[in-house]
């Protein structure tokens, strides 16, 4: 159970930040990034949900409970050691629910002939940010798993993530037909 009845605790005056299980951790270490990427994904959902995401809202709002589940696996590395209590983890069943979501969009979106250019309506556009600050994310999640341990799941999820967030902006776009193509060399 989390309970936060004090916001400044002065323990990270030194540069570090607590992790769930106790263990400190400098603030620029890389599972701190990683955290914290994951952390500015979610507020730019909240930032695209201000902008009628009308019958999709429901989702994105689910979406965001389980960035902090993804951001709570992550504050919680596997060590092997027993914590006393079971961690909280992504599990393949949030990947799954990303996949039928992506394909639900995506089925009533028309094939692609060109990349497309952030932006169309105001709700695509906040979710094509928020796709981009997701990779930034997913790229620190990688960077960590090459040194410390990150679950698969973790890892599914938010390559999954950046995924639906870009068919969920074309489906903002009209199911794709206000969306802003690029035009190779167009202003040579």
């Amino acid at each position: 159970m989390v309970k936060l009845n004090k916001i400044y605790t002065r323990t990270g005056d030194d540069g570090t930040t607590g992790l769930a299980a106790g263990p400190r951790r400098k603030k620029a270490d890389i599972r701190m990034a990683a955290i914290g990427d994951v952390d500015e994904t979610n507020a730019a959902i909240g930032l695209a949900r201000l902008q009628e995401a009308g019958d999709y809202d429901a989702a994105l709002a689910r979406i965001q409970n389980d960035l902090f589940d993804l951001g709570a696996d992550l504050a919680t590395p596997e060590t092997g050691e027993a914590l006393g209590y079971e961690p909280l983890r992504i599990v393949d069943a949030q990947v799954a629910w990303l996949e039928a979501e992506i394909d639900r969009l995506n089925d009533a979106l028309s094939p692609l002939n060109s990349f497309i250019l952030p932006g169309g309506s105001a709700l695509a556009a906040h979710l094509h940010m928020a796709r981009t600050v997701c990779r930034r994310a997913e790229r620190a999640m990688t960077r960590l798993a090459e040194t410390e341990a990150v679950s698969k799941p973790a890892l599914q999820y938010i390559n999954r993530l950046s995924d639906l967030l870009f068919v969920a902006a074309r489906h903002a776009n009209g199911q794709g037909e206000r969306d802003v193509l690029w035009v190779p060399g167009k202003n040579r």
